[in-house]
């Protein structure tokens, strides 16, 4: 970046700073994005001249509302909920609700700016938003979660709709919170629409969504992989988390020949040497998604493996990391002990897991690093197949989704390296491929439409 982008940058963030004090988390998707999107604008001055990145990063709109509901004790209890309507331009927005203590509109926003660029490379007609609360499900009964859904659903159907906002799952809402969400949606609105995605397969949902992104983020490394002359053989991974994303991507690496030996969540990891089979994910599943325990048990049925309190995987050994969490789970220190164990390949599962000074070190030691708007698209891909299922009042088989989802992840690995790869020969940029591309499919439909 020579001196005039690079001052460019730098004013533009002063100044997206100031107009957004106290949110870091925007701040640094932002920041990531315009790292590689302002050479790109310096070659294309109609780009400039119709200030496309500081309409891009403007929601188009937020919605703050309370949501009161009453606890199994009697007790009325009030959270604070958005939903972060940020850019339609390519299609209806599109993006998940998060129900976690962390939810704050820093937090949101990030989401939604990243979900914009992320649905933008799915190829499919979908635009970024994000949602939530700072509800936490953790410890509540069926009955809580429940009248906490209806609560908020009949505030958020005023908002939402199949052809004008979609919302899905994030951490802390899964198929019980979409069930209860969609519920009260067609209760109070009279309709039966493809509203929410994520529905269970009785009431309109999709085969393959649950297990899209972890499956998802492994045919992205697949495809990177395939692009040097390597595949999955005996390589182990490192994966952090413990919901969908981390287990479907143990899983799938285990069915392409490579093997995870960890696993985590918020009291910290277990270390299996032996790596993950078939029946330790079943187990693992019916843990974490049946019984929804904690990852230490299960180091009381498989003794060999080891449970580190507090601490996250990123110092074991290894071939491949695979961040699955939740954001800037990894930081610098933790990019170091990667880079000085030989691990070479890093696929964000989660989003935006790495910090921006990870993200550097990854991209300066010359690793093979997939940021989140491209390996994590597969389940919002999927996200956007069960909306066309709907639509055509039709059902797809698990094969024919599974399919598609090969070819949409494929399609993504194709512009990163389209859009990533001139300057650094046979090298791939894969965080500026993805910018950039994500970045042309929606700043040409905003100039196409004007000043609006």
């Amino acid at each position: 970046m020579n001196k005039t982008t690079r001052k460019a940058l730098d004013t533009f963030m002063d100044g997206l700073v100031k107009r957004n004090p106290g949110e870091p988390e925007f701040h640094q998707a932002v920041q990531e994005v315009a790292e590689s999107v302002m050479p790109f604008m310096a070659a294309h001055k109609d780009y400039a001249d119709m200030s496309i990145l500081e309409r891009m990063t403007e929601p188009d709109r937020i919605v703050i509302f309370r949501v009161c509901w009453e606890a199994d004790d009697g007790t009325i209890r009030t959270n604070r909920a958005w939903r972060v309507q940020f850019n339609n331009s390519i299609g209806p927005y599109k993006g998940g609700l998060r129900f976690h203590p962390s939810v704050n509109q820093s937090v949101l926003k990030f989401l939604g700016f990243e979900q914009t660029f992320k649905n933008a490379l799915t190829g499919l007609p979908m635009g970024g938003g994000k949602g939530g609360s700072n509800f936490d499900p953790k410890g509540k009964s069926d009955r809580e979660v429940m009248r906490f859904c209806q609560s908020m659903m009949t505030e958020l159907c005023r908002h939402i709709g199949a052809d004008t906002d979609v919302p899905a799952g994030d951490i802390g809402v899964g198929a019980r919170e979409i069930g209860y969400l969609f519920g009260q949606y067609k209760r109070v609105r009279n309709e039966f629409t493809g509203v929410l995605t994520g529905k269970g397969l009785t009431f309109g949902g999709s085969l393959g969504r649950t297990e899209a992104t972890g499956y998802g983020v492994v045919y992205f490394v697949e495809n990177m992989l395939q692009r040097i002359g390597e595949d999955f053989q005996g390589k182990t991974a490192l994966v952090s988390g413990s919901g969908n994303v981390a287990i479907y991507c143990a899983e799938k690496l285990l069915q392409l020949g490579g093997r995870a030996v960890t696993l985590s969540d918020s009291t910290g990891f277990i270390h299996d040497a032996e790596g993950f089979d078939q029946d330790k994910l079943d187990f693992l599943k019916d843990l974490k998604f049946e019984r929804r325990g904690r990852i230490q048990e299960y180091t009381k049925v498989y003794k060999k493996a080891k449970f580190h309190a507090g601490k996250r995987p990123w110092a074991v050994k290894a071939d491949m990391a695979f961040p699955c969490a939740t954001q800037n789970e990894l930081d610098a220190a933790d990019a170091k002990k990667l880079i000085a164990n030989g691990v070479n390949v890093i696929a964000e599962g989660a989003n935006m897991p790495c910090t921006l000074e990870a993200q550097h070190l990854f991209r300066d030691n010359g690793s093979l690093y997939a940021p989140a708007k491209a390996s994590n698209a597969g389940g919002v891909a999927v996200s956007g197949l069960e909306q066309s299922q709907n639509a055509m009042r039709i059902n797809w088989t698990r094969e024919e989704v599974d399919g598609r989802l090969q070819d949409i992840m494929r399609g993504i690995h194709d512009q990163c390296v389209e859009h990533g790869a001139a300057k650094r020969g046979k090298a791939v940029d894969y965080v500026g491929g993805a910018n950039v591309g994500g970045f042309v499919k929606v700043a040409s439909a905003m100039h196409a439409y004007g000043v609006v």
